[in-house]
């Protein structure tokens, strides 16, 4: 079996705060078009806060930026 290039890069949504995360690189996979199969190549995962979410976007364009989380209201006037 002959490897392929990837065709998508892997991205983990890592939550830094409450209300800020951001996206880190964490591996690349190959998609065929029209194919039911799809090869994920994951070579790292981030040690703390990874959500559980994984972006593939093709290879050289970044994913959008992620929504920050509202904040909860405080009950203060």
């Amino acid at each position: 079996m002959t490897e392929k290039p990837p065709t998508h890069t892997a991205y983990a949504l890592r939550r830094e705060s409450r209300v800020r995360s951001r996206w880190i690189e964490i591996g690349n996979a190959h998609i065929e078009n029209g194919g039911s199969v799809h090869q994920v190549f994951l070579d790292r995962l981030p040690t703390g806060g990874f959500t559980g979410h994984v972006y593939l976007s093709p290879v050289g364009v970044k994913p959008p930026e992620p929504e920050p989380q509202p904040r909860q209201p405080s009950g203060e006037d």
